[in-house]
């Protein structure tokens, strides 16, 4: 188990020190990744409250991830039948070799 680190990081112009494991450039990566899709999204959000611009961007992160996982799950789902019709192929070409 890696060594817990802090790592400085800037989101909005606001200083968080986070603890981690992670590599501090993973951190920093994040935290760039937030304030990326925070931007994107300021133009939806009324008042240019930075409050709202995070729970949006929130809300889009937790989709991409939900979405994300959705469709790991529907690949991990084919696996074993994609697997056996791989293996049925093999057989077919090398007959016997079970």
């Amino acid at each position: 188990m890696s060594e817990m680190q802090r790592v400085e990081v800037e989101i909005l112009g606001q200083n968080y020190t986070i603890r981690s494991e992670a590599d501090p450039k993973y951190v920093r990566d994040l935290a760039a990744y937030v304030e990326k899709r925070v931007k994107s999204v300021e133009g939806q959000v009324r008042g240019q409250d930075p409050v709202k611009a995070l729970a949006l961007a929130a809300l889009y992160i937790a989709d991409e991830l939900f979405r994300a996982r959705e469709d790991l799950s529907t690949f991990e789902g084919d696996l074993p039948k994609r697997i056996g019709a791989m293996v049925d192929l093999l057989e077919a070409i090398v007959p016997g070799r079970r």
